[in-house]
């Protein structure tokens, strides 16, 4: 008992009495604590910031949204995504790198609903993320993109093509830079490598075309899909490579590199040693180095797989193993051999995939051109797809399509057989033209005989197809002239290219041909007559039908005018080339034409831009003759302002080179430019006005277009400041010429003459013509030359006139102003150069005529004649005649307060005349 009650002692417990606390305990938690309030303003800013779309999402939510489980999460953040991406662009910059990676990888993704958003996003994406901006994170897409191809699921692989038709229009450069992976997966997505036993060696492995029953489609429309692709993937290859020349004739297309830039210059500039003139080598393009040598390029030190298909042995390879499959696709979609008379009729669906087939075949034929060893290339191709070739693809040539079309465009095709067009636009062709492009590329001129039959079908095909009349559009007339273009390479002599160019001539001769077909033909033509001319140095054995192409050329431009100035330009140039090579059919086309395209009203030189018109007034050199009506529309060519001042100036001096007068020491030609018509285009020009405007003129009276003075009977009628500009820089090239002419005087006599025949006696006369004839008078005026006293009057009065003009013209008339230089120039030669001339216009100051207001100016002028240096000695000698002038104004302004313009020119005369000053001074009036 005693050892029961010790043991209990250990463990007593203790009484709690009431009222008392509990008393804590030695192992008690403190949970008492204290708060205080944390602010961070940043990190909640951020938050805040960030856009969100109509479900209060952020960018960062619906990117980690694309991590769940759940399809439909999946798809309403890749919606949500487009939404806020679409109100928010600028966040596409800001998170760029984790939206193209998130986007990538759903594109494997199970579920058909988020795999088709994905696409739709990736389009949305296309349009607003350039191609430097994604092509570091390319990579990444162009792997979930191979991975989506060769996936084991079909809808996958389906799918995967709608990302690789989106990829291929926005960025083809860089899906083509992954080349050989992607055309590994196109080989896999259609065929399968063929396992057997008697296969020995794994290095060529054979693939035949796979079916697979689970798909949605049939085999036959899938592999169209497929191959489809595979033609736009190559095709986006072909048109990254610019080393590639195709033998037909290319389609215009806006690349700065098919556009020359002509470089211009200024002889005048030259002549001055002011500028030395650099030469440029092939005229800025691409030069063509005839060399067995190559650099090697920074792709040689890539690993061959790297390459792609611009690696000779990738090509090949990539050839060995589609070929095949494409022969297998063809046989499959081929017509029966029991043919309808009509053509091979075939399904739109079989058509276009052998459409497809003989598309890919053509752009691998054009890979093959870009590699130095091109001859070698066609002849393994020669014998390698030759003979199948001809047993498969033109075992039945030419097709056509089974389904007829309505009656409505019945007349569009005229009963061409080839020419039928389905309704889901099948070009059945084209496809025999690709076919005949392929085919036409494994004849040569040595192989001509072995290869006679089949070319034979081809040449009449495609003649047929010329000579039907039919509508064609640019894309079958570019295959179809460069299957002509390669038939008449193969055999050379003229019996086998005439008929060929003859049917393209009829083509050309259709109305309302497209502009791309013209401009097709146009250069067609050109190449053919550029290669004849080379051909035909030693043997000058011209197509006649090339003949007469060229001799319509010239009536088409002055027919064409302004309705289509590219074609007029691609006109002009063809013109200008035949007509530096001297072509005679042309020449005298263009000289029966040239009244007509030079016609200062409606003809293509006043029409067509300044461009055209500096082509144009180069033609003027090649022109045989140039008769007095032809000079007649050129001088008003250049006065009317039709063409600019500097054009102009061009046009003087190609016919001043083409006149007796251009020193040449070889002789000209006889009678091209008649020195009568000559100097008649001469003064024509520069007096600037035709004699109908002229007389015009005469009934035209005061303020502000005429400028008048009781003391001239010369009235100034006031041009425009343009056309005075534009006058007076033609004025100065005519007075070059002029100062050419050898016998300086009969020259002048001659202008004497027109001068007094056709302007003395006018009442009204432009300032411009006016300042022109003064302009040439300086320049020709010699001791040799004498003056009748008409032409000598007529100078003064024109003299007085313009001077009276000017002194008082207003400051604020900015337009008039700009005259002043040149015309108080001229007129202050010619009096210093004439003396009789300022003597003629001193005596007409007869003040007594004249009204009071006119008397300030009068006395202006002769303070400034005074004034200036080079009339002081001519004042000196006229000392009495101004006297005599001063006294008359005194005389009309005595018992009046004298003004301050009397007191100076009181001042004038007692300081320049009075005193008798010894030889002119240094002072030139400024007014």
């Amino acid at each position: 008992m005693t050892k029961k009650r010790k043991h209990q002692e250990d463990f007593q417990k203790v009484k709690l009495k009431v009222g008392k606390k509990k008393p804590k305990l030695e192992n008690a938690t403190d949970t008492t604590f204290k708060t205080k309030a944390i602010q961070i303003p940043e990190q909640l800013k951020e938050d805040g910031v960030l856009p969100t779309q109509n479900r209060k999402l952020n960018i960062k939510d619906l990117l980690s949204q694309m991590h769940h489980y759940s399809p439909g999460v999946k798809h309403n953040a890749l919606l949500g995504l487009k939404d806020l991406l679409s109100q928010y662009p600028f966040v596409i910059d800001a998170h760029l790198s984790n939206i193209i990676s998130e986007v990538a990888a759903v594109f494997t993704d199970k579920d058909s609903g988020v795999r088709g958003a994905a696409v739709h996003l990736l389009q949305f994406l296309a349009s607003k993320i350039r191609a430097e901006q994604i092509a570091p994170f390319f990579p990444l897409v162009s792997a979930h993109l191979s991975s989506a191809m060769t996936h084991i699921s079909e809808g996958i692989q389906e799918d995967s093509l709608k990302v690789l038709d989106v990829l291929l229009e926005a960025y083809p450069a860089l899906l083509t830079d992954r080349s050989s992976i992607l055309l590994k997966n196109f080989v896999e997505l259609i065929s399968h490598q063929q396992l057997s036993k008697r296969l020995k060696s794994r290095e060529k492995l054979s693939w035949m075309l796979s079916v697979n029953p689970n798909r949605r489609v049939t085999s036959q429309q899938w592999r169209l899909n497929v191959l489809t692709r595979l033609k736009k993937f190559l095709q986006a290859v072909v048109d990254g490579s610019s080393e590639i020349e195709d033998e037909g004739l290319q389609e215009q297309k806006d690349s700065p590199h098919s556009v020359r830039n002509p470089v211009c210059i200024s002889w005048k500039v030259h002549a001055n040693n002011q500028q030395h003139i650099q030469l440029f080598e092939n005229g800025g393009l691409r030069p063509k180095i005839n060399s067995s040598f190559r650099l090697r390029s920074l792709a040689s030190v890539m690993d061959s797989a790297e390459k792609g298909l611009s690696s000779a042995e990738n090509l090949k390879g990539f050839i060995e193993i589609i070929i095949p499959l494409l022969i297998e696709c063809w046989i499959e979609a081929s017509p029966a051999q029991s043919a309808p008379i009509l053509g091979n009729l075939l399904e739109s669906e079989s058509q276009q995939l052998m459409q497809q087939v003989l598309s890919i075949i053509h752009l691998l034929w054009k890979l093959t051109k870009r590699h130095d060893e091109t001859y070698k290339m066609e002849l393994w191709l020669r014998m390698n797809y030759l003979v199948d070739f001809k047993h498969h693809f033109m075992r039945h040539f030419p097709y056509s399509l089974q389904e007829t079309v309505k009656h409505k465009k019945k007349d569009s095709c005229k009963g061409n057989k080839y020419c039928m067009t389905s309704s889901n636009s099948v070009d059945h062709l084209l496809l025999n033209l690709t076919l005949c492009d392929i085919m036409v590329s494994l004849a040569s001129t040595s192989t001509l005989q072995m290869d006679s039959g089949w070319l034979d079908m081809i040449r009449k095909f495609v003649t047929d197809t010329l000579q039907d009349g039919s509508k064609l559009n640019s894309k079958q007339v570019n295959r179809l002239l460069g299957v002509t273009w390669r038939l008449m390479q193969i055999q050379q002599n003229k019996v086998a290219t005439e008929p060929l160019i003859k049917a393209v001539y009829t083509l050309y001769q259709q109305r309302n041909l497209l502009f791309p077909v013209r401009t097709l033909l146009l250069k067609f033509f050109s190449r053919v007559y550029q290669k004849e001319d080379l051909r035909t140095q030693r043997i000058r054995s011209r197509s006649k039908v090339l003949s007469r192409w060229l001799a319509g050329l010239p009536q088409q431009l002055a027919l064409l005018g302004l309705r289509n100035p590219e074609l007029s330009n691609q006109l002009i140039d063809i013109i200008h080339s035949a007509a530096s090579r001297s072509n005679k059919e042309l020449l005298q086309s263009l000289q029966a034409t040239a009244a007509r395209i030079y016609d200062p009203l409606d003809g293509a030189l006043v029409l067509l831009p300044a461009e055209a018109q500096r082509r144009l007034v180069q033609l003027v050199y090649f022109l045989p003759c140039l008769p007095a009506p032809l000079l007649a529309c050129l001088s008003r060519c250049c006065i009317m302002g039709r063409v600019s001042s500097e054009l102009a100036a061009t046009l003087i001096g190609i016919l001043h080179m083409r006149s007796s007068f251009a020193g040449w020491k070889c002789q000209v030609q006889d009678n091209s430019v008649n020195d009568v018509d000559y100097f008649s285009f001469l003064f024509s020009t520069l007096i600037g006005f035709s004699r109908e405007e002229l007389t015009s003129l005469q009934g035209i009276r005061g303020k502000p277009h005429i400028s008048q003075t009781q003391l001239s009977p010369v009235h100034l009628y006031l041009t425009d400041l343009d056309q005075f500009l534009h006058h007076w820089a033609v004025t100065e090239m005519i007075c070059h010429s002029l100062s050419t002419v050898p016998s300086q005087s009969q020259c002048f006599d001659i202008l004497q003459t027109g001068i007094c025949k056709y302007l003395v006696g006018l009442v009204v006369i432009p300032d411009s013509t006016a300042g022109s004839v003064l302009c040439a008078i300086n320049k020709l005026l010699d001791q040799a030359c004498i003056l009748s006293e008409n032409l000598h009057k007529f100078l003064a009065s024109c003299c007085y006139s313009l001077l009276y003009f000017l002194l008082t013209l207003d400051k604020e008339d900015a337009e008039h102003v700009q005259k002043r230089d040149v015309l108080w120039g001229s007129c202050i030669s010619a009096l210093a150069l004439l003396p009789r001339l300022l003597r003629l216009m001193l005596q007409s100051l007869q003040v007594s005529r004249i009204c009071r207001e006119e008397l300030p100016v009068v006395a202006q002028l002769l303070r400034l004649l005074m004034q200036h240096g080079q009339l002081r000695s001519h004042m000196i000698t006229n000392e009495f005649l101004v006297q005599q002038i001063i006294k008359d104004i005194m005389t009309l302004k005595s018992g009046e307060v004298q003004e301050q313009w009397l007191t100076d020119l009181h001042y004038c005369f007692n300081i320049y005349l009075a005193s008798h000053p010894q030889g002119p001074g240094p002072i030139n009036a400024v007014y």
